[in-house]
């Protein structure tokens, strides 16, 4: 692992809402609006921005945590500015909080915890589990 960020630094995402993001389940859409697991997703996606830069060839990143704490609707069509900000390195773990946005306004905020392991660590710790 290679660790070149410090406490503070930041990551950025922006994705427009489309139809396939919004609050759906098999019974069909709740809401036409960002649904809270595509922002879970797309929170994670903007976190792993660091392991991508700090895993090396051996290593995978994993996810170990998600919370998303919606504070306003985002509409299909909108953009959604996602903001990472490192808050903490511990060993192979890393700990970022988030924040979600149209325009000015905040759509969510919230937490995405990863871990960086050897890529046949976790290839055998999945294969334990058939």
């Amino acid at each position: 692992m290679i660790n070149k960020f410090k406490i503070g630094d930041k990551k950025s995402y922006t994705i427009v809402v489309k139809s396939e993001d919004s609050a759906r389940f098999p019974s069909g859409e709740v809401h036409p609006v960002y649904s809270t697991f595509a922002l879970a997703r797309d929170a994670e996606w903007c976190c792993r921005l660091f392991v991508l830069e700090m895993k090396e060839d051996h290593e995978e990143g994993i996810g170990t945590k998600v919370s998303v704490e919606h504070q306003s609707p985002a509409l299909i069509g909108q953009e959604i500015a996602i903001e990472a900000t490192l808050t903490e390195l511990r060993g192979n773990n890393i700990i970022c909080d988030y924040t979600a946005k149209v325009g000015e306004r905040i759509v969510a905020v919230g937490t995405q915890g990863q871990k960086i392991v050897p890529k046949d660590k976790l290839k055998q710790r999945f294969e334990s589990l058939k």
